[in-house]
């Protein structure tokens, strides 16, 4: 008998764990809350809000959904596994307890501190003077973050003094992250090339998935504001096993190691990003869940059932399950408004996507889409676009091919994912 599941999200990581849970021989309804234009084919959208968790209780016991994914970390925060478990239903996701390892900059900071986990110093401020000026001792690069959760977009790296003072002003003072900004974590630059490092987590044991490297800043070359990532490649081609095994060993046991320490075992998805080379590199932060873009490709790579994964680690059981993974590399190339991360319009028709879809190898998840008959733009990151080949360049040239047949007014992608790991391939 399959079993009824509910996605929560609405972005293209909700839709590519959708997409990968509808291939499932398990899974029986496919709901997705409140899904987007590309969620609509696969399973059934239903206009609950990601932060309704009164709502979404209410649908999964009348509905006789069986099993929950929790795609953000706004849910997370809320305490929805912690609602969910209270009343009996099965959820993937940590507690919001654990989720602190997100949601709050500060907890993660001290917590890497205390256990001895390779991360830039750091400094915390509750006030924008005493932040100020620890800013102007400060010599640039440096880091501003906000402590809350800020759907991954409350970090600003700022190349110059009047850059942070910037920053630290629109955090504090505008407040552009509402009451994430009542705190700020201001940190050291870290040098070198960003790993997006990922592990399933079942509270008492972990499974790392391969390693991935999104692109986060909005310009080619790395130049302009953060966003939520604008491209990933996985696996990266320069990342050892050596390395993973020290990430495994020195990061992610020591972090799982402390929370169950504190009573708040950790299931779920733990994802530490790091940065730097392969004989040296510390933790930028913590994320609780899938990134977005990391699982457009980790769920293009999968070869086994996502359902009995997820299953696996919501029963303590992930041990005992075998995870394997397609050979070769997958990409995804961010579609994104004009105008983004900043002001940018909605609601303009998208074209294009059946024929990039019939080139092989490639598949669309959608973030920013909604359909009333036409598919149009409703956000910012529009479409992941996903190309899978024997090597990276193979992965990469369907991508952009791809991105190519795909037309919406304004539109705009980054035209260098995956170079810099390209180039450090040739140097070998």
């Amino acid at each position: 008998m399959g079993q009824n599941v509910l996605v929560i999200g609405q972005g293209g990581r909700e839709h590519a764990i959708a997409w990968k849970l509808r291939q499932s021989p398990r899974v029986n309804k496919l709901f997705v809350a409140p899904g987007n234009g590309g969620t609509r084919n696969i399973a059934d959208n239903i206009p609950i809000n990601t932060t309704d968790i009164v709502g979404l209780i209410k649908f999964v016991q009348k509905n006789k959904v069986d099993f929950t994914v929790v795609g953000p970390e706004d849910p997370l925060d809320l305490g929805i596994v912690n609602a969910f478990q209270e009343r009996g239903l099965r959820i993937f996701g940590p507690t919001c307890q654990a989720a602190k390892i997100e949601t709050s900059k500060v907890f993660s900071k001290q917590l890497m501190q205390k256990v001895g986990i390779q991360t830039a110093p750091f400094q915390v401020f509750q006030d924008y003077h005493s932040a100020l000026m620890y800013i102007r001792e400060q010599n640039a690069p440096m880091v501003v973050k906000v402590s809350g959760p800020a759907l991954g977009k409350g970090a600003c790296v700022c190349k110059t003094t009047e850059a942070a003072e910037k920053a630290l002003k629109e955090f504090m003072l505008y407040r552009v992250f509402g009451e994430a900004g009542n705190e700020v974590v201001i940190e050291e630059f870290v040098d070198g090339q960003e790993i997006s490092v990922h592990a399933f987590c079942d509270g008492k044991t972990f499974c790392l998935l391969p390693p991935a490297q999104d692109h986060k800043p909005i310009g080619n070359n790395d130049v302009g504001p953060n966003t939520g990532g604008m491209g990933i490649i996985a696996p990266v081609p320069w990342v050892t096993s050596e390395t993973m095994e020290v990430i495994a060993k020195q990061v992610v046991c020591p972090a799982l190691q402390e929370l169950a320490k504190g009573g708040n075992p950790f299931s779920g998805i733990l994802y530490p990003g790091c940065k730097g080379t392969n004989s040296e590199f510390k933790v930028l932060e913590f994320n609780a869940r899938f990134g977005d873009p990391e699982t457009q490709v980790y769920m293009r790579l999968l070869k086994t059932d996502l359902f009995t994964i997820l299953e696996a680690c919501v029963d303590g059981k992930l041990a005992s399950t075998k995870i394997e993974w397609h050979p070769g590399f997958a990409a995804c190339v961010v579609v994104a408004s004009g105008g983004y991360p900043d002001q940018y319009k909605k609601g303009l028709p998208i074209t294009g996507l059946a024929d990039a879809e019939s080139l092989p190898g490639v598949v669309v998840f959608h973030a920013g889409t909604t359909f009333d008959g036409e598919l149009k733009t409703s956000g910012g990151r529009v479409l992941g676009v996903t190309g899978m080949g024997d090597t990276l360049q193979e992965a990469l040239d369907r991508a952009y091919e791809a991105v190519r047949l795909i037309k919406f007014e304004g539109m705009y992608y980054r035209r260098d994912i995956g170079v810099k790991a390209l180039a450090m391939m040739q140097q070998k």
